[in-house]
């Protein structure tokens, strides 16, 4: 459920409402192109300007148009226990295969705060869940001590890693062993990730470039370390220019100028700048990704 390349889809808008026609067009590309397993809801998928019934429907509408063919992960996390609860068992209701809890945003909770928190949903709901670290946008780090807190908790089965720190990573496989599944939040180091034992990555860029990211981590697996290697740095490019603004605006608009969604955001994200769109083009023109 949690090797290889895992997308953080993004959400299509269309008129200010969810373009499910364009969801499902982008997940059966996802299946066609290799992607291993499905995140709707998450960071990229605009979760925090999602309402409760979009929120419910949009895991609902992947969960029925992925028909099991691979595992979906739902966004599930609030900065609320109670909402947080609350979100993940409509989630299992829909029938998602396993839960992506952020940790609490806003409250900065402290590491006791944070192993209650988690230890709190995992008890009330019985489903696989993910932990999800970004120091960047819930201005809290959860230790790796407090991960291998929690890594004892039977259905707390693996952590989505977004510092960027792979000596915090180093210590979380250390302490945790094979109780946690390691992946990577960050699609830049998704491969050194791999190479200190984690399973993948929860990626951005695989929502522009499935098959290549998909690669990348079956590669490496393999232990073809060398044509793994060259995919990093052939995406490398693409993993920056995700992220030359707020996510998800560029990987909205790289959809965009792929053809595959409209250019729509809810505020307070907005369209790119004229400069950084410029920017944009040129990586996705040097990948063959637009003409």
């Amino acid at each position: 459920m949690f090797r290889g390349s895992i997308v953080a889809i993004v959400t299509p808008f269309r008129n200010g409402k969810v373009d499910e026609k364009a969801l499902g067009s982008l997940i059966e590309w996802h299946i066609q192109e290799g992607t291993n397993a499905i995140v709707p809801c998450g960071t990229t998928g605009e979760s925090a300007t999602l309402d409760y019934k979009e929120h419910f429907r949009v895991i609902q509408f992947t969960v029925e148009v992925v028909r099991k063919r691979v595992p979906v992960i739902a966004g599930t996390g609030a900065n609320a226990t109670d909402e947080t609860i609350m979100i993940t068992k409509e989630a299992k209701k829909s029938g998602a295969d396993a839960a992506l809890l952020v940790s609490p945003y806003y409250n900065k909770p402290t590491q006791e705060g944070l192993y209650r928190h988690y230890k709190a949903v995992a008890e009330a709901v019985r489903i696989p869940i993910v932990l999800y670290n970004v120091p960047g946008r819930t201005a809290v780090n959860m230790l790796p001590s407090t991960v291998a807190r929690l890594a004892e908790i039977k259905n707390i089965v693996g952590i989505k890693e977004a510092t960027g720190d792979m000596k915090q990573v180093s210590e979380i496989i250390r302490l945790c062993g094979d109780r946690i599944d390691v992946i990577s939040g960050d699609d830049f180091t998704t491969l050194p990730l791999m190479a200190l034992g984690g399973q993948g990555v929860i990626s951005v860029s695989a929502n522009v470039a499935p098959r290549l990211m998909s690669q990348m981590c079956a590669l490496w697996d393999q232990a073809r370390h060398d044509e793994a290697r060259a995919i990093h740095f052939t995406l490398e490019p693409l993993n920056a220019a995700m992220f030359i603004e707020t996510n998800p605006i560029p990987v909205k608009t790289a959809l965009a100028m792929m053809g595959k969604i409209k250019e729509e955001f809810r505020l307070p994200l907005c369209e790119m700048s004229p400069a950084n769109r410029e920017k944009l083009k040129t990586v996705l023109k040097g990948m063959k990704l637009i003409r």
